[in-house]
């Protein structure tokens, strides 16, 4: 097993700060962010040192009607292009693909004509070879590729030692640990980043976590990852994200000591753009509801109900979720 790596006041060159303010948070208002908030939010991502930006996802226009969606639920090449002007060869582009709700055989352009750097795969534990005949495909058009493996937190040993050996055999570039409901407390996101850092290693490859804030420990799991060597960190401007949102991008660049991240330019966008957004009514963040699912290691789609209802019956919401644990 991987052992820690550095101590508080090491700086790490392998550090990837990854931005999923648009994609993540895009699940909070259908991926309706309008286009001065984004170029705004590229120009703060720059201005900070944020390595890599993610812009949304790539979906199927198959399976999803447009009309339901803003445009970053789809990230065309065009959009993408008029929201950064000219490329900042500084910060890389992302986009992310679900395993059965995408068409990467025929939306992926080759990289050279593509704005795009890298494509992240996303799936569940069962969905793995699926999840890999798209990394080749992408990995062929020339992409950097990660695979973002989903509820981790409900497969067994086995089931993940599996996935990782089939995962580090492929093309992919980082593999990434995901806390999709925010059950994860540090010592169990430490025995895992071990084992990821451990098949990243035998193969070659990077690892990263996606943390999410349901127990108010995504920034404390997020910087217990990155001390067992995990190097791609996803965080979001006031950790918008879906449910009890995301590692907070303000408390992580706060944390590092690379002199190259700054907190000015995402400062100056929370206080104009995500402070708004908040006002308007948009909803993410901690509260007990996600906190109840966090502890019982549920997908938050009924705490995210009763957020949208405006229910604080906090006592009759648990009984329900342990009624029918």
């Amino acid at each position: 097993m991987s052992g820690r790596i550095g101590n508080l006041m090491s700086v790490r060159d392998d550090i990837k700060v990854f931005d999923v303010t648009l994609r993540d948070g895009g699940l909070c208002n259908d991926f309706r962010f309008d286009d001065e908030f984004v170029k705004a939010l590229y120009r703060a991502n720059l201005e900070s040192g944020v390595d890599y930006m993610e812009f949304g996802y790539k979906s199927s226009k198959k399976l999803f009607k447009q009309s339901d969606f803003g445009k970053w639920k789809f990230c065309d090449e065009e959009d993408i292009r008029a929201a950064i002007g000219n490329k900042d060869p500084m910060m890389k582009i992302s986009v992310m693909a679900d395993v059965g709700r995408c068409d990467f055989k025929t939306d992926f352009l080759k990289k050279e004509d593509s704005v795009i750097d890298m494509v992240r795969v996303a799936c569940y534990i069962h969905q793995i070879p699926a999840a890999v005949e798209m990394i080749e495909h992408l990995h062929g058009l020339g992409y950097e590729t990660t695979c973002n493996i989903m509820a981790v937190s409900q497969a067994n040993t086995n089931q993940i030692e599996s996935a990782l050996q089939m995962i580090g055999a492929s093309s992919v570039d980082v593999i990434y640990l995901v806390d999709s409901f925010g059950s994860f407390y540090p010592e169990s996101v430490m025995e895992l980043a071990q084992l990821y850092m451990d098949t990243a290693h035998a193969n070659g490859k990077r690892a990263g976590f996606h943390a999410h804030n349901n127990q108010n420990l995504a920034f404390a799991n997020t910087i217990e990852t990155l001390s067992y060597g995990v190097s791609y960190l996803d965080c979001s401007a006031m950790g918008m994200g879906r449910g009890a949102g995301n590692c907070a991008t303000e408390l992580l660049l706060g944390f590092l000591r690379n002199p190259r991240y700054s907190l000015y330019g995402v400062l100056e966008f929370i206080e104009k753009y995500m402070l708004p957004l908040k006002a308007s009514g948009i909803k993410w963040g901690y509260d007990l509801q996600y906190l109840f699912t966090g502890q019982l290691n549920r997908h938050p789609r009924e705490a995210i109900n009763f957020t949208a209802e405006g229910r604080s019956d906090y006592c009759e919401f648990y009984k329900s979720l342990l009624e029918n644990y």
